[in-house]
């Protein structure tokens, strides 16, 4: 998608600071970080939300959560706890047309998540 910025940050045409990156996805820290720990999870293959996902797209979103785990391990959460959020569509505060699991750690969390 020539307009979406993760799309321009999968393809490095702007710039971010990568956790970990695999042939299936970008994880990249966000930059307005609800958390200690804030990392984007982002599929390189451009797909709109969870809504916009194919049956066949089992390995895509399979990937994505294997990320968000392994995120967490990087980041020294995996034993303390963390939150995995998805937000889809407007009302579920996507702010980006791009599919992306937020991973949030670093502290107690309360609440119900982040856009």
């Amino acid at each position: 998608m020539e307009d979406c910025i993760f799309c321009k940050i999968v393809a490095g045409q702007i710039p971010s600071t990568r956790v970990l990156e695999t042939g299936d996805y970008v994880a990249i820290r966000d930059i307005q970080p609800a958390a200690p720990t804030h990392v984007l999870v982002i599929p390189r293959r451009h797909v709109e939300s969870v809504a916009h996902l194919d049956d066949g797209d089992v390995e895509v979103a399979g990937r994505l959560l294997l990320g968000a785990r392994d995120v967490a391990r990087k980041e020294g959460l995996a034993e303390r706890g963390y939150r995995v959020v998805i937000n889809t569509g407007r009302e579920g505060g996507q702010t980006v047309g791009h599919l992306h699991v937020h991973v949030l750690g670093g502290r107690q969390l309360t609440g119900h998540g982040t856009s």
